[in-house]
């Protein structure tokens, strides 16, 4: 698995890189890493967005701030859920002998600890698509277009992130998480139905 302490980090990459990384044959960085990326992305034409729109929006600056703010950390996730998913990778690889009781409870650990990363993640991407639709709904019109995109990429990533919880979770039906993305999935869809309305598609 790639991730030695010579390689960089992903954000160090060029933009080329990171997807020949995404491209590997490795165990990462792969979906979480990416739906991170994705709401950074959409965070980043929040700020964009906001910046230009100071003539709309009292708040501008505000929401600008903010939305870097968003930006940053969903950034820094996409670190961290490929180093969590690498404690799932090095769990499964345990040798089922002689111990498959605590192999099992390893496996399980990792994959609860796992699910954490791509909840922020989906708590972030329902940030900024809550963000973006306020921009798309009263931002500069000629962003529009810009805001509904980021609207629509941060569901997206919502969605995606929402899934690994559930699968990371998928033998803990009990367990608050899987309720909570679900959650977070619902209100990014809002967001967004919100910002496509703004522009009539």
């Amino acid at each position: 698995m790639s991730g030695s302490a010579n390689e960089p980090e992903y954000l160090e990459l060029t933009l080329a890189s990171f997807v020949e990384r995404v491209s590997a044959a490795e165990p990462a960085p792969a979906g979480g890493s990416v739906a991170a990326i994705v709401v950074a992305l959409a965070a980043g034409l929040c700020v964009m967005s906001a910046r230009l729109s100071t003539r709309q929006l009292p708040d501008a600056p505000d929401l600008a701030v903010r939305a870097e703010q968003l930006r940053d950390r969903a950034a820094a996730l996409s670190q961290a859920d490929a180093g969590v998913y690498g404690l799932v990778v090095s769990a499964l690889r345990e040798p089922d002998e002689p111990d498959p009781d605590g192999r099992r409870r390893g496996i399980a650990a990792a994959l609860s600890r796992a699910a954490d990363v791509p909840l922020e993640v989906a708590e972030l991407g329902a940030s900024v698509a809550l963000l973006a639709a306020r921009i798309a709904e009263s931002g500069n019109q000629n962003l529009a277009g810009d805001a509904v995109t980021a609207a629509l990429l941060a569901e997206s990533g919502v969605r995606a992130a929402g899934a690994l919880v559930s699968i990371n979770l998928k033998d803990c039906e009990d367990d608050t998480r899987r309720d909570r993305a679900a959650e977070l999935v619902e209100a990014a869809a809002a967001s967004s139905a919100r910002a496509r309305l703004s522009i009539g598609f």
